[in-house]
Parts: structure tokens; C-alpha cells; sequence
């Protein structure tokens, strides 16, 4: 426990944010987490520099800070170091430890080197030259740039593909060199046991706006790996860091959950957050859990939002320092849904996917959830990907408007964002959306998403004329980048209590010739065969042509004409193994008559059919909903 000095801070703070009379009941707690990996870095990086003596490079000062976090999460464009001015004719000699993770599995987790004009990231006028990494695969993407040469690299360690085993060789000490003393660019990387080099003899050329100017700036960019580095014959912009210790400055909180579960212990709710220090002389350092102490403002034990209050007291040795503060909202809630990706919006590109859903010919396959996002960009939202069984993609649509991929190209775009993209983004916090994705059984598709932004405005994006597609072999799924999705629309009470006709979905109105296929996870209470899932099929006007049960049972003019078949040898396994199973239930308007199919994915690992076909309806005047008795359901 951390109290006196630090409760006192965090009693101030919660005073200043929330202006409470006290926080006297708080529990404050220091969160511990195993250290063994960075040991295991620690001491390959060790064993590496053996072997390197403590060479004196001539103007060498010291440049002591670390790039990257120590847990080795630091994903690609996360985290970079200073900036290194390198002028004509001049020559620039570096000096770190690169620490490797011990359970790295690819190559190009190390270390890349980022060439540029003068300019800072993000200024009108920033141009790249390229960037060089320390691994060296020649059928990969070790090297790249428009004025980067990958046939000059060379490499005394060479990796076929990027999860070949080795990366391991290139930690430890590192000296990296930029020569420019013969006028071209010459680049070694060593750290004694796997040499780089990249040796371009002509002179680069000049992207800087003002030609009299041809000073480039170099800056190192880890990737699932941390940099300490010790040494620079450049003074960098912002200046050296010497050894001598820091006072933190200010923090910023790194993956604070946006929900915890009530009842949640705040040890396990916040275990892993991190937090960016800021100490003197411009150094930064990413520190754990277990270095900060939380407490939630006003409680952890009630529903709704909360502040957390984040302090950190030491030093950039680890010395006792003067308390800096941060703070985050959260939210606790009493359920917690199927989510895909990060709730804290840090999944990186590709880093989590759904699984593929067949779309069959003619059939639309709707999608419901709510999207959250970071909002740094317009993309950091949900994603859909058409492709077939084996994952070749036939294309891959964003939420906002862009896509690519050889069926992309040939689609055409409907967006209507309200004509303001920053108002846009802003509302696909927490936006409810529906998704159709069709195949049109013709060799195109279409993909229709209905966005209701947090502003209360609609929002709407469709890619019709997907082409390319073989309608046999048509599969979907999501992804996300810098967002999170949540499939959290329930129909019916949760602890299936739901009384008959007590909770209904919304309406789908379905098309003539079309199919239209929605999933949900299915609950009963068990006490009846009717305790389950039920389809109403209407009008428009809500008159009914049927009401299905799950259990070869309906009523209604429609349900006495159609032809049922459950299909089911025993009723109470069945019954038992549909709660907390898959459903994927499918309606088609053929125009004069439909047909219901209900395909459950029991939890024996069995699946139970049910379908009703031959059911009269008016093609042109045709919709469903999903009701439930004693059970709920909530849809995926």
C-alpha cells in the first residue's frame, strides 16, 4: 500500500477534478507484475556486448534515454528517438543497446533507422529519403524508399522470410555509423556479431526547399523492442541527456480500459496500463503498473463513469521524487459483451480479425454493433474483408469511404458523411452500426453499412458492384485499427427472466429474391422447448403472416400453410445444448411465399437445424423481427 505523501496528492487531485470533500474510504493499491522478461533482455544483451570491448569513438558524448517500452509492446510508428542533423560532407556515429524481446518470432522486430530532409515529422515540407533496418532480408521489406537503393544493403546475417529464427543475433550493443565524408551515404550497423552496411556512392539528392541546405536528419524507430541508448558524436536537436538523475515532469496514461466489469478488483481492471513520464532535460520513459499508484474517483463498486487518478514518484533512476498526476475516465459496468480488438483502441493494423462468415448466393448477411475509436484518424474504425475460403481477398472496405483490392476498383462508393469528416469521426465513438454485406450471386457484391452516430445524426456508406467475386466461395469478416467493436445489442432480459412478447428486435425488411442471414449468441433458461428464440415475419404494418418457434412450432395463416422440419431425435439434449450456443438464422423472400432456416451450433459441439418453408407472404411487403420467452439472445 502507498499512502501518506501520495494519498495526499491523490486526495488533492480528486478535490481539484471531481471537488469532493475527501477521498477518506479510497483504496489506494500498487500493482505488481512479473519482470522476468526484461531480465531475459537484460542478460542477452549482456552476453552480446562480451565480446565488444569499450571502444573510445572520438567525440562521443554521453545521450542517455530509452525509445520504446521496456515490456517490448511498442508497435511500428509508436515511439521515436531524437532527431540527428547530418550535413554534407559530415559523418554521425551512434551508440545503444538494442534490446531484443526473448520471445520474438520475427525479424523485423528490432530497429529501423528513418532518413529525412530538415524538417520535423509533420511539417508541410517533411520528405523521406527512406528507412534502413538492422534485419536484412532481400525478398522483404527490410529497406524502403523512393531514394533508398535496396540492391547497395548487404548483411552478414541474411533471413529468407520474416519469421526465420535469429533475430536474437542483433541485440546487444550497437554502434550505427551515417557517412557522408565521400559524398554519397554510407550506413553500417554492428553490434560485433551481425554487421549491416548500405553503401550508395552517388550523392543524394536534395529534398530540402532550400537547395543551399543539404543537412538530412536521421532518427531510430523500435518496433517490439526497446533502445537504450548511451551515445551520439551529434549533439541532437533538444540536446544530450546525461547520467546524471531526472525529476518527472508530467505522465501520460497509456491503455486505460473504457469498461470494467463491477466487481472487478482495480489490481486486475488496471494491471496493465502504462504511463509515458516526461522527466528534465526533455527525456521521457514508458514505466509500468506495479511503479504507479491508482485510485478510482468516487469508487470501483457502483455502476457508471469513473476517474482514475494515476501518480508516479520517482525518479528516472528510481529514486523517491516529488508526485507528478494523470487522470482517465472509465466506465464500470455490469456486463460485458463480445468484443473484437483492444477496449482501449490501441489494436494496431491487422491485429485482430472476426471469423469468415459464408454469404451464400443472393443472401445479405447482417451485422450489428457498436463501434468505438480512438479518433486519431478517419480509419480508425471498423473494416470489413471480402474474401474467399482460403482468405485471398477479393477486397477490403473501410468505414470511411476507401477500400482496395481488385473487386474494390471496379465498385462503386455511395458515402454520406454529413459533408464534415472531423464531425464524422467524432460521432463513430460509440455509433451504433449495421452492416449488409450481399452477395449478389452474379459475381458482385455489395457492402451497405448504416451508421447512428453518438450525435444522433445517420450516417451511410455502401460499396456496390464488387466484382471479381465467385458467388460459391464468398466469406466476410471484420477487422479493426485503432478501435474496438462490440457485438451488444441484446433482445431480452439477461438473466432469462423475459416474459412472452416482452422484447423484440428491430424490424428487417427483406427484399424479393433476397436472403437475409443474421448470428447471435442464444441463452434459455431451459425450463420449455419454447424458451427459445422465435422469428415474427410481418407486413409492414406489423400484421402477422408467422409466428416460428425454435422447436418445429408456430402459428398463423402463413405457419399452417408452410411445411416445418425440425429434424431434432431428442428434444432435451437439444434444449440443453442450446443455451449459450451460435444461431445463425436466414429468411428469404421468394415473392410469393418465404422460407426461415435456424442453424444452431450447439454447446455438445452438435448442430440442430430448424427450418419453415413455402410460407405465403407479399413479396413487396415483407419484413422480420426475432422475439424470445424465457431466454435472450444477443446478436454478433
Amino acid at each position: 500500500m502507498k499512502y501518506n505523501k501520495i494519498a495526499t496528492v491523490i486526495c488533492s487531485a480528486a478535490l481539484s477534478l471531481l471537488t469532493l470533500t475527501g477521498c477518506e474510504g479510497g483504496d489506494l493499491f500498487s500493482i505488481n507484475a512479473p519482470d522476468w522478461l526484461s531480465s531475459k533482455a537484460d542478460s542477452i544483451a549482456a552476453e552480446k556486448a562480451k565480446n565488444q570491448g569499450d571502444d573510445v569513438i572520438e567525440g562521443m558524448e554521453e545521450d542517455v534515454y530509452t525509445i520504446g517500452a521496456t515490456d517490448y509492446s511498442t508497435g511500428w510508428w509508436a515511439q521515436f528517438s531524437k532527431y540527428y542533423q547530418i550535413p554534407e560532407g559530415g559523418k554521425w556515429i551512434a551508440q545503444f543497446n538494442l534490446n531484443i524481446n526473448p520471445s520474438a518470432s520475427n525479424t523485423y522486430k528490432n530497429f529501423a533507422m528513418i532518413i529525412t530532409n530538415d524538417e520535423d515529422r509533420g511539417a508541410a515540407n517533411y520528405k523521406e529519403y527512406g528507412a534502413i533496418r538492422y534485419d536484412y532480408q532481400p525478398s522483404g521489406n527490410s529497406e524502403w524508399g523512393d531514394y533508398i537503393d535496396r540492391s547497395l544493403a548487404s548483411s552478414d546475417l541474411e533471413f529468407a522470410t520474416d519469421t526465420d529464427t535469429g533475430v536474437d543475433k542483433l541485440g546487444g550493443k550497437v554502434t550505427l555509423t551515417i557517412d557522408r565524408t565521400n559524398g554519397g551515404l554510407v550506413v553500417t550497423m554492428t553490434n560485433g556479431v551481425v554487421t549491416k552496411t548500405y553503401n550508395q556512392t552517388s550523392a543524394l539528392t536534395n529534398l530540402n526547399a532550400d537547395a543551399s541546405n543539404g543537412t538530412i536528419r536521421a532518427f531510430l524507430v523500435p518496433e517490439g523492442s526497446y533502445i537504450s541508448f548511451l551515445g551520439s558524436t551529434i549533439e541532437p536537436i533538444g540536446g544530450f541527456t546525461s547520467k546524471e538523475d531526472k525529476q518527472p515532469l508530467s505522465m501520460t496514461l497509456n491503455g486505460v480500459p473504457k469498461k470494467v466489469l463491477q466487481g472487478t478488483e482495480a489490481a486486475d481492471a488496471f494491471a496493465n496500463v502504462t504511463a509515458t513520464v516526461q522527466f528534465e532535460q526533455g527525456v521521457s520513459k514508458e514505466v509500468s503498473a506495479k511503479d504507479i499508484t491508482f485510485q478510482a474517483i468516487p469508487d470501483m463498486n457502483t455502476l457508471g463513469k469513473k476517474t482514475l487518478v494515476a501518480v508516479f514518484a520517482k525518479t528516472y533512476k528510481g529514486e523517491s521524487a516529488t508526485p507528478v498526476i494523470a487522470t482517465a475516465e472509465f466506465n464500470v459496468v455490469d456486463k460485458m459483451y463480445t468484443s473484437l480488438g483492444a477496449t482501449d483502441n490501441s489494436t494496431a493494423w491487422w491485429g485482430a480479425h472476426s471469423e469468415n462468415i459464408k454469404v451464400g448466393p443472393k443472401e445479405t448477411f447482417v451485422s450489428t454493433f457498436t463501434n468505438y475509436t480512438s479518433g486519431a484518424n478517419n480509419w480508425n474504425n471498423f473494416v470489413v474483408v471480402l474474401c474467399k475460403a482460403d482468405n485471398t481477398e477479393y477486397a477490403v472496405v473501410r468505414a470511411d469511404n476507401y477500400g482496395w483490392g481488385d473487386g474494390y476498383a471496379a465498385s462503386t462508393q455511395v458515402c454520406d458523411n454529413g459533408g464534415d469528416w472531423s464531425a464524422w469521426l467524432a460521432a463513430m465513438d460509440g455509433a451504433k452500426v449495421t452492416t449488409y454485406v450481399t452477395n449478389n450471386g452474379d459475381g458482385t457484391a455489395d457492402v451497405k453499412a448504416v451508421i447512428e452516430g453518438n450525435d444522433g445524426n445517420t450516417y451511410k456508406q455502401e460499396y456496390n458492384g464488387i466484382n471479381t467475386v465467385d458467388p460459391n466461395d464468398f466469406y466476410f469478416r471484420f477487422t479493426v485499427d485503432g478501435c474496438h467493436l462490440e457485438f451488444d445489442e441484446v433482445v431480452g432480459e439477461e438473466d432469462n427472466s423475459t416474459a412472452w412478447w416482452a422484447a423484440h428486435s428491430a424490424n428487417w425488411t427483406v427484399p424479393v429474391g433476397k436472403t437475409y442471414s443474421v448470428r447471435f449468441k442464444h441463452f434459455t433458461n431451459g425450463a420449455a422447448n419454447w424458451n427459445t428464440v422465435d422469428v415474427v415475419l410481418t407486413r409492414q404494418d406489423n400484421t402477422e403472416y408467422a409466428v416460428l418457434r425454435s422447436d418445429n412450432y408456430g402459428w398463423g395463416d402463413s405457419y399452417a400453410a408452410c411445411t416445418p422440419s425440425g429434424g431434432q431425435t431428442d428434444w432435451a439434449a437439444w434444449l440443453a445444448a442450446v443455451d449459450d450456443a451460435y444461431v445463425t438464422a436466414s429468411v428469404t423472400n421468394n415473392g410469393s411465399t418465404a422460407d426461415v432456416k435456424l442453424v444452431f451450433e450447439g454447446n455438445d459441439g452438435e448442430t440442430y437445424r430448424q427450418s419453415y418453408t413455402g410460407l405465403p407472404i407479399e413479396g413487396s411487403n415483407f419484413r422480420f423481427r426475432f422475439t424470445i420467452e424465457g431466454g435472450h439472445i444477443v446478436f454478433e
